[in-house]
């Protein structure tokens, strides 16, 4: 059985931008779960589903959250799996505030972060962890290489016909 990611956000406020990590997912035929839950208003819930995600079969856990974003941190401090983060854009710093707390993590528990609201990418990396123990996924990842290499050559083309038209 193909393993599951599994999509936690702090709020259900963030799901805007995290729908594009789900919309990656699901473009690839990863099966995926959706849940907000808290690194400070839920931390018993956070950590037990963490604890238990491998025997629930999950094989990546992306973690989004802004502001403090200790989601990540709270996550991966309960499981050997990868967790990915994905740090959300707020008013008041930016979305720095989220990256630096979702990057700076203290040895033995990694959190890979991706860029701030970069959740298209968070689902292309979940993908890519996925894809090494599954063949299928590795030849989807290098059918979009393919894909996007060949939609920048036909704008390079469109471009070079449109300069040398001036």
């Amino acid at each position: 059985m193909a393993k599951k990611v599994a999509v936690i956000m702090g709020s259900d406020s963030d799901f805007p931008v995290v729908k594009a990590a789900v919309e990656k997912l699901k473009s690839f035929g990863v099966p995926y779960e959706v849940r907000v839950m808290s690194a400070h208003r839920t931390p018993d819930a956070a950590a037990e589903f963490s604890k238990n995600a491998a025997a629930n079969g999950f094989g990546v856990i992306i973690a989004a959250a802004g502001m403090a974003a200790h989601l990540g941190g709270v996550l991966a401090a309960h499981t050997t799996l990868p967790v990915i983060g994905i740090p959300i854009k707020s008013a008041a710093l930016d979305g720095m505030d989220a990256l630096l707390a979702t990057v700076q993590m203290p040895p033995g528990v990694p959190v890979a972060t991706v860029g701030i609201n970069a959740a298209a990418n968070a689902g292309v990396l979940a993908v890519q962890m996925l894809a090494l123990s599954d063949p299928a996924l590795a030849q989807a990842l290098e059918k979009m290489k393919q894909d996007m290499a060949e939609g920048v050559a036909k704008k390079d083309k469109a471009l070079q016909e449109q300069v040398n038209s001036l």
